[in-house]
């Protein structure tokens, strides 16, 4: 009789010579997959994996792709083997023709299965090792599992999150929710590695609690992470779904006041302006609802950094100094990001629309001075100690559950790799980021007019967009810098830090160009925006 161990390796030996082929076709299908524009030289099946306590036909497959050009990736396949028929579509189903047999082989993707899920849920909660042919899977959980699963785990209904994203979601009964990383990588993903932290050392209560976690150590002790398992947070939409309501009613105010002189905010002086007279006092008060909740927002931004930083004896966490090394690294890093972002605006010139191009060829002739404006700062000793971060901080990116706000998504920008995400940088980056997502919105009235808005010049909509990022920035800034007063991070000097956040600032409008001329060329328009106004 063939046991499990004999059969596992026998589907693994089977898969190894006739799966390849098809995955190139089969991943170019699936929206999780980061690599559909890249050209896949080969296909390698590097393990299988039967989950210890589900069916021997349900595995968890390694497959690693080599390009054309560019470093590798590996990616995450949990499948089900049936000989079968699924009855699914193509794009989520595999079927292998064995000449030499009398039966197909049939793989459909596993974490669409029900009974799958919950026996990954099970494998957490019992903390349950399954072996692979090379490798195995360790599963873990932690003591807030056993508070936010206090049912029984089988009366936990999974529910698959159906939005697009490069990693696949299940809530499991509005308790718990697993987010399964497609991507594998070596090392520990910095959204377990950040959220254990806060949860089990920390106790932050401002994200969702980490109860469990998915890794998988090959046979060179190497492991990379599979999966986490956190508390589902019940919410009213993310932050930037809240702002974008903020807007639709200040929109709606605004337009009372249209016909009047708007002159152009003035810049900030230092770090924090109060700018909100640039506003009607009965439509500033009208806002202060937001401008509060965006305070708010602000204090937690300050407490999560202060949270970040709190810890000199971890090696992983404890704040570190800058160095010359490393600023030369990073202004040798801002510089490419510049230099290629412009050389694309360069070339796209001709596409954009008409009223774009003027500010656009302005921008490409202001090279030198973007760079110069990095070399300022960066060719400078800066007194500020370095932390670990979230790394890709926007309002996306935090949920609002009606009266508070929960930080999600500790990964980091997905397109680097983990060695370069779990690198300490500015808590200001950070801040930057949110900072440029509050003026995204603020002139995302370009891409989808409000009501009302047909009444408004675009010098005033411009003008009126100026106004309320102002008060919000300011809003924001003014609560982060008092919760985060004299933390090692600040820079004690107010016009050092007033720079290090332009530059921050600076880079994150220029990274943002560089991704929607690639990605969102209608977006263009704000970024441009952005980077004119941090050059005025």
């Amino acid at each position: 009789m063939v046991n499990a161990a004999q059969q596992a390796k026998e589907t693994y030996d089977e898969l190894r010579k006739m799966l390849p082929p098809l995955l190139a076709g089969y991943l170019a299908k699936q929206r999780w997959f980061g690599g559909k524009a890249r050209q896949i030289r080969s296909t390698e099946i590097t393990d299988l994996v039967p989950l210890a306590n589900a069916r021997l036909e349900t595995f968890v497959l390694l497959v690693r792709l080599e390009y054309a050009t560019g470093p590798g990736e590996t990616y995450v396949l949990p499948l089900i083997c049936t000989q079968e028929p699924t009855g699914e579509s193509a794009t989520t189903s595999l079927t292998i023709h064995r000449p030499a047999r009398s039966t197909d082989l049939h793989l459909r993707n596993a974490l669409a299965d029900t009974e799958f899920l919950h026996s990954l849920l099970e494998a957490i909660e019992q903390k349950v090792v399954s072996r692979g042919v090379e490798g195995e899977i360790h599963a873990e959980c932690t003591s807030v599992f056993h508070v936010l699963c206090a049912d029984s785990t089988s009366v936990l209904q999974p529910r698959p999150i159906k939005a697009e994203q490069s990693n696949t979601s299940i809530i499991y009964g509005d308790r718990v929710i697993l987010k399964f990383f497609r991507r594998g990588e070596e090392g520990e993903n910095p959204d377990l590695e950040i959220g254990r932290f806060l949860t089990e050392k920390k106790n932050f209560p401002h994200i969702p609690a980490v109860a469990g976690w998915l890794d998988y150590t090959g046979r060179d002790d190497k492991a990379m992470s599979l999966g986490i398992l956190q508390a589902f947070v019940p919410n009213v939409g993310d932050a930037w779904q809240f702002a974008l309501k903020a807007l639709s009613t200040f929109w709606k105010e605004a337009r009372k006041y249209s016909g009047g002189h708007l002159g152009r905010v003035p810049p900030p002086d230092g770090p924090v302006a109060a700018r909100q007279q640039h506003l009607p006092a009965p439509l500033l008060e009208y806002i202060s609802p937001y401008l509060d909740a965006v305070h708010l927002l602000g204090k937690r931004t300050a407490e999560l950094h202060l949270a970040l930083a709190s810890e000199p004896t971890d090696p992983a966490f404890a704040p570190e100094p800058y160095t010359a090394s490393f600023q030369r690294a990073f202004a040798e890093s801002v510089q490419t990001l510049t230099e290629r972002n412009l050389a694309l605006l360069s070339m796209k010139l001709p596409e954009l629309p008409s009223e774009l191009r003027g500010k656009a060829k302005d921008l490409t002739a202001r090279q030198g001075e973007i760079l110069q404006r990095y070399n300022t700062v960066l060719g400078s000793p800066i007194q500020a100690m370095r932390t670990r971060i979230h790394g890709d901080y926007h309002l996306g990116q935090v949920l609002y559950t009606g009266s508070d706000f929960v930080i999600i998504d500790f990964e980091g920008e997905p397109a680097r790799p983990i060695s370069e995400r779990r690198v300490k940088r500015s808590p200001l980056q950070d801040v930057a980021g949110m900072l440029r997502s509050f003026h995204y919105a603020a002139f995302s009235f370009q891409l989808a007019p409000s009501d009302g808005m047909s009444e408004m010049t675009n010098y005033e909509l411009r003008a009126w967009a100026e106004r309320w990022y102002a008060c919000v920035a300011d809003r924001f800034l003014s609560a982060y810098y008092d919760n985060a007063a004299g933390a090692c991070f600040i820079p004690p000097n107010r016009d050092d830090l007033s720079a290090l956040l332009q530059l921050h600032l600076l880079e994150k409008a220029v990274y943002e160009l560089g991704y929607e001329l690639n990605n969102r060329p209608d977006w263009i328009a704000i970024p441009l925006e952005g980077i004119s106004q941090l050059l005025t």
